[in-house]
């Protein structure tokens, strides 16, 4: 049994400072990287790949709506052929701090209000699908089981990565508790690395309202903005091991 466990990191800009990636980087599998339109700036861009190279773990985009102000948490009712080429901006921008570190981006996840925009905005999706196809076809992409986005995605031949949230609440369609909403953030590191392992061994979690849910999931993702972020991955990371759960990246070997 084999899970990877993802993190978004580099979302720094200039003096203000979000999350301990450093300590993260030396847990989570694969780091899901800013690429400057909702967080992180050229110089976190580099070093954040610098050091993810440095530990072995997966570089992807983190692909987000131009909304630096609202940290990508904002819907923006954006055109398909402007979202398609913004994104397709980001991630080159990535690829090349990626290059010069020694790697390459290796997979895709949009961030925020647009990953759960393209849960069921089948244009914004499309438009974002077509960005990855026209950029590297061969790259994976990462999001919500069920979603117009991974529907779309596999329908265009790209390989999809279903993703489930370690922090964070299921409604009963398991879809994502909005933020707005009490208890949509868990921060209880030893409840969340038992939910973790139980979805990763294919038995239902309780959803906001009580019911149980079956969440598939090829990756796990840590928020790395959450409080507690790196007591939490570190707690995901031992219960899952401890129970014989190989962690490791989804990309393979590197190669």
């Amino acid at each position: 049994m084999r899970i990877d466990i993802n993190s978004d990191l580099g979302e720094s800009f200039g003096r203000w400072e979000l999350g301990d990636d450093d300590a993260l980087l030396s847990i989570v599998t694969s780091a899901n990287v800013a690429c400057g339109f909702h967080a992180g700036d050229p110089t976190v861009l580099r070093r954040t790949c610098e050091r993810a190279v440095e530990r072995g773990v997966a570089i992807g985009a983190q692909v987000g709506y131009r909304d630096l102000a609202g940290f990508g948490r904002r819907f923006i009712d954006v055109a398909p052929e402007d979202l398609a080429n913004d994104v397709v901006y980001q991630i080159g921008a990535l690829d090349g701090f990626a290059r010069i570190a020694g790697d390459r981006v290796r997979y895709v996840k949009p961030h925020g209000a647009l990953y759960n925009a393209i849960v069921h905005h089948e244009e914004q999706a499309a438009a974002v699908v077509e960005a990855v196809r026209a950029y590297d076809p061969a790259l994976p992409v990462l999001g919500l089981p069920g979603s117009a986005w991974l529907d779309l995605a596999a329908k265009a031949g790209l390989r999809t990565v279903r993703e489930a949230f370690a922090d964070r609440a299921y409604t009963p369609e398991g879809t994502l508790v909005s933020r707005r909403e009490p208890g949509a953030v868990l921060d209880r590191p030893a409840e969340i690395a038992t939910r973790c392992l139980d979805i990763v061994q294919g038995r239902p979690v309780t959803a906001i309202d009580g019911t149980p849910v079956r969440i598939e999931a090829d990756s796990l993702c840590v928020h790395g903005d959450s409080p507690g972020a790196v007591r939490i991955a570190r707690a995901v990371t031992d219960r899952l091991v401890s129970a014989g759960v190989r962690v490791a990246p989804f990309t393979g070997d590197g190669a």
